[in-house]
């Protein structure tokens, strides 16, 4: 399964497909710290106001990268397509936090 896959979705369902075989529960996990450097950095957007973007991309990446694994361990299984995909967070510790990013592995096929 590719880094972009057009067949993950929130729903439970894919419009024009239909679920043959369920692999269950897929997920990816990333752990992330903030370095001093970016805290600082950010402490300074903090002063202006506004949209912290170091925290922003920081934190895209650490979905995208959990959201890639999850792939990846569909992609072994043997499925083309993940529905049901949800996100979680949790500080683990003051300035790490872990990203998951799950769904249910299917396999599906055009509807005729």
């Amino acid at each position: 399964m590719s880094d972009t896959h057009p067949l993950t979705t929130t729903a439970f369902e894919l419009p024009g497909y239909r679920v043959v075989k369920c692999f269950g529960v897929v997920r990816g996990i990333i752990v992330r710290s903030r370095s001093i450097v970016g805290n600082i950095g950010a402490g300074l957007q903090a002063l202006v106001g506004g949209n912290i973007s170091l925290y922003t991309d920081l934190c895209e990446r650490a979905r995208g990268d959990a959201f890639n694994l999850m792939l990846e361990h569909a992609g072994q299984l043997g499925a083309n397509a993940v529905i049901g995909v949800r996100y979680d967070a949790t500080e683990i510790s003051q300035g790490i936090t872990e990203v998951l990013c799950y769904g249910t592995a299917v396999l599906v096929e055009a509807a005729r």
